[in-house]
């Protein structure tokens, strides 16, 4: 057993039994007293352990002298992989956030976000330049605009907002009650509640040509609960409550890598005898939807329901055209 995956067992049998003895820590770890003794000093003097020896219980546990010691666990490198990447996905966003409403929060933050970060044998500049957190298709927000909105968002108030709409270009002016920015694939969204449509609606940040505050009206709040209902039930950021399945067949070649992802909550993939991979789940929205699946070309097929698989098929045909 190598010394790195002896501190997570030594962390493990802690929490899990409170007080462990010498003898145990030996027989569980399979080594020497000599090097249960070097791995306890190692985590004291440079992890920070707060491990001591009780007297009555003749065995080792946190100590209960320091506040929420049972909390402590390998620092650095012994992230979990979402743990590391949320850590330095918050650092990158902050480095990128235009001065605005947090910008007095933000030097502090990062400092404790790199201090996490380097808490092992590593600095965070060593880890940043080594491990990588890529944007991909990220949009620019103008910063005066994310301000207004960000603040709006926060102290409760109406905003009046003149926004382009992706999928003619018109532009609409909409008065809107804020209820949460959202960042989903590198870009910023607001969603909010349309005074016009009576209904939840979802703004892109970088569409919105001016956004004003209005001071004098109330803000229609609406509950956490029908925010989380109305938006993971169907597909994507602009999803709405679901109302059709889609059925996906995908081919053998790309089965194995889809079976792994994550599409929706609420989806059921089954891998079939010819290799191929059915997936289904619940969406609203179609825009979204039929961009994701041409991502996969040739090596997905629509199966339900029909509509879904006109648009599809209508894109692909489109797109073909520009070969002829």
């Amino acid at each position: 057993m190598e010394r790195t995956e002896r501190f997570y067992k030594i962390q493990n049998l802690l929490r899990s039994r409170h007080f462990v003895s010498m003898q145990d820590f030996m027989s569980e770890l399979g080594v020497s007293r000599a090097t249960f003794k070097r791995d306890l000093e190692y985590l004291r003097d440079r992890m920070c352990a707060p491990i001591v020896y009780d007297r009555d219980q003749k065995a080792y546990g946190f100590d209960p002298a320091v506040a929420d010691s049972t909390l402590w666990q390998l620092p650095g490198l012994w992230f979990s992989a979402d743990e590391l990447q949320a850590l330095l996905t918050m650092d990158r966003l902050l480095g990128d956030l235009q001065p605005g409403v947090l910008s007095e929060l933000i030097a502090p933050l990062r400092k404790r976000l790199r201090g996490l970060l380097e808490s092992g044998e590593h600095s965070a500049e060593d880890i940043a330049r080594r491990i990588k957190i890529l944007p991909m298709g990220s949009r620019r927000v103008a910063p005066a605009h994310f301000r207004t909105i960000a603040t709006a968002v926060l102290t409760r108030k109406r905003l009046r907002l003149r926004h382009q709409r992706r999928q003619d270009g018109e532009v609409i002016d909409r008065e809107v009650s804020p209820q949460r920015l959202v960042h989903y694939r590198d870009n910023w969204y607001l969603d909010a509640w349309c005074h016009k449509r009576q209904a939840l609606r979802t703004f892109g940040l970088d569409a919105i040509e001016t956004a004003m505050v209005v001071p004098d009206k109330d803000v229609k709040e609406v509950s956490e609960d029908t925010l989380e209902r109305h938006y993971a039930s169907g597909y994507g950021i602009f999803a709405g409550s679901a109302t059709r399945d889609a059925v996906l067949q995908f081919g053998a070649s790309s089965a194995r890598w889809v079976s792994r992802e994550t599409w929706h909550p609420e989806q059921i993939g089954t891998p079939q005898l010819d290799g191929t991979y059915l997936l289904q789940f619940p969406y609203a929205q179609e825009p979204e939807l039929v961009m994701d699946i041409l991502k996969y070309g040739a090596d997905v097929q629509v199966l339900a329901p029909e509509s879904l698989r006109k648009a599809v098929a209508e894109k692909l045909r489109a797109a073909a055209k520009l070969y002829d």
